[in-house]
Formats: structure tokens, sequence, C-alpha cells
């Protein structure tokens, strides 16, 4: 499946149609007369709106549109990015924000930052588009070590996944550009074998659900939902990934060809996300870095047609899930105890404890009776 990333329209889409229409051949010419001013500048405003991107957009063979929605979108000249309460981004860490992108760490040891959106997301159906790009001075398998795109339920929490906290509950895109099990592999002088190896930069994809644990050592492999080679360091064109969450069917795709094309990375069904998560991207370095840079995030929501039967099963869900993939389950923290049931079971046990010595100092002097008794 190969999709333009440009928004171009031609004559097969809905606005193409109605720009032909509008044409000195069409019927504006012989109805212009008919139609009042208020209904001329109703139907300029819509063509507008259509060919700015800001209409809907039909994609796919189905009953597929979609639509912006600024409040989950970040682009230049980054005027949502800030500290204040109106502000719709939350910068944290040592991520800057530059005329043509937001840096999330710079190509320097020891650092991480991130980016997170302000607003929870309650879309039933979306797709994230993220313009990025990483670079910097390292040599081959000398940089690192990566970014990630999250949808959580938790923001602004820094860890050490890729400039997050671990046991995160959402959804985790990672773009991992140091093969650390690889190298652990070359350092025991062991080899993988050809089926198991990959190549990196890597993509992969997780849901937890607050109780997995992301392994460095092994690069996420666990894990992981799916996974694909890609490219994207150091290259003088623009690259773009895409995440697409359709009736609880998870699609990952890429465009890092130069293209301007859609390639199939990861694609798991039986995905449940809940709503009213946070879209965020993190990044870090450690002894190796790299410049990792994010242009543009775009969240357009997706309206598509459910029969009744798929109504009754997309019901929302409150805990991240995959269907046919056990993850384990939380447990509950147990309640702290008051005052008074502390004191009581400290005197149960005080009571407990001084019977159980009574009993076993009367046992042993019966014992040491009847020892003598057999003795004489």
């Amino acid at each position: 499946m190969a999709w333009r990333t440009g928004r171009a329209f031609n004559e097969g889409t809905a606005v193409g149609k109605m720009a032909v229409a509008l044409g000195p051949s069409g019927w504006w010419q012989r109805w212009r007369r008919r139609l009042s001013a208020r209904e001329v500048s109703r139907m300029l405003l819509l063509l507008l709106l259509l060919g700015s991107g800001q209409g809907p957009r039909q994609v796919g063979a189905g009953q597929t549109f979609e639509y912006l929605k600024r409040e989950h979108s970040l682009s230049k000249p980054y005027q949502g990015v800030g500290t204040s309460s109106s502000s719709l981004w939350n910068l944290m860490g040592n991520a800057m924000v530059m005329t043509q992108y937001i840096r999330l760490t710079p190509d320097m040891q020891s650092k991480q930052g991130a980016l997170w959106n302000r607003v929870p997301c309650f879309l039933r159906d979306w797709e994230l588009q993220v313009h990025f790009r990483i670079h910097g001075q390292g040599k081959k398998n000398l940089h690192g070590d990566g970014l990630a795109i999250w949808y959580t339920k938790d923001r602004m929490q820094p860890g050490p996944v890729f400039g997050n906290m671990d046991k995160f509950v959402g959804l985790g895109v990672f773009v991992d550009t140091y093969p650390n099990e690889e190298k652990q592999q070359e350092a025991q002088k062991r080899r993988y074998s050809p089926g198991v190896q990959r190549v990196f930069p890597y993509i992969s994809a997780m849901v937890n659900n607050g109780s997995l644990s992301y392994d460095h050592e092994r690069d996420g492999r666990p894990t992981e939902l799916g996974g694909c080679t890609a490219i994207v360091r150091n290259l003088h064109y623009d690259t773009f990934l895409v995440i697409r969450y359709v009736k609880r069917h998870l699609t990952i795709m890429m465009d890092i060809d130069g293209k301007h094309e859609w390639r199939d990375c990861i694609e798991v069904p039986g995905v449940r996300l809940p709503r009213g998560y946070y879209f965020g991207t993190s990044s870090i370095t450690g002894d190796l870095s790299d410049n990792h840079d994010v242009i543009s995030l775009k969240l357009f929501e997706l309206t598509v047609e459910r029969t009744p039967e798929e109504e009754k099963l997309h019901r929302d869900v409150f805990l991240p899930s995959v269907d046919n993939m056990k993850l384990p389950e939380m447990t509950a923290p147990l309640p702290p105890l008051s005052g008074l049931a502390l004191f009581l079971i400290v005197f149960f046990s005080l009571v407990f404890s001084v019977f159980a010595i009574v009993i076993g100092i009367i046992l042993y002097n019966k014992w040491q009776d009847q020892s003598r008794k057999r003795f004489y």
C-alpha cells in the first residue's frame, strides 16, 4: 500500500471536480446570475477551506475522511510551545525551540528532552504524521540513541526509555539508532543467526499496561509488536513517520526514501487503546549522541463507517491491550493500614508470641519429667 505524502488535489477528488465545474465551461457560467451573493461567498469559502487542507479529505479506498486537529498538531513557527497555561505543547529537559525545528537533544553526551501535548486526545480513530530528522557527527554505529513517539496516560515523566518513564501505560513507537544487543553479542564473540539479526536504525512498537519494562539490553525485542529497518540518519531529504489507529488496527508506515510515498513497516490488528491519553515525543543520548529534531506533528481525526456489530466490539477500554498477546496484569497496591489496625496487629502478634512461648515451656517441662521417670 503506497499513500501519497503530499496533499495536492486533482480532478478525481471532490475539490478537483468543483474546480473544474467553476471553469469557463462549467455550470458556474450558466447559473451564476441565479445565485445570491451570500451563496456565492459560501461556495468560495468552502473551496478555499478545502483547498488549504482545513476541511475533510477522503483517504483510502473506503469511506474514510480526515480532519486536521490543531489542538494536537504542531508546526512552524511553533507559537503553541511554551510553559504558560495557554500553551498547547510543553518542553522538558534539554529540548529547545529553534526557527526551523524543535531539537529534543543536541549532538552531545548524556542529554534528554521531550515535547508533550497538554490536551488529552479523545478521538476514536486517528492518524499522526511525524516529520523528523536524526543527524550528527558520529560514524557508523557510533551514534545514539534515537527517539520515541508516545500515546500514553502520563506525560512529562522523564526516564530511561528514550527520555520517558519505564513501565508506561499506552503506546510507544521507537526509532532506535544504536544496536545494543548486537554490540553485546560482538563483545562476547557470539553471532546472530541470519533470521534473528536486525539492521539498525530500527523502528519498533510496544503496547504497555504499566506492567512491562523496556529491555534496553535487547533493544526492546521481548516486548515489541513488530518492527522494520529504517535508514533515517544523515539524510538530505525529509523523513516522515505515520502512526494510524483505525478500528483497533495499528499501522505504522514511513516515508524515508525521498519518494513522497508511504512504505509499510508495522501492522497489528486487535490493538486496544483507551481514549484520553497524551501525545508526545522524546529522545535521549548516552555515551553516544545525535541531533534529534522534530519539524512537525500533525494529528488527523479519521471518520470511518462501522457496522452495528463493530460498534459493539469497539467499545471504550480502560487499559491498553493487544488481542492474542498476554500482558501481565497490574496488581493494585494495598491500601495503607490505619493506626488502630496497626495497633491491633502488633498487639495480637505479641499475645500470640507470649502464648506460644508459654506452651513451649510447658511442653518442655513435661518432656523433662518423663525423661527423669524413665531414667529411674
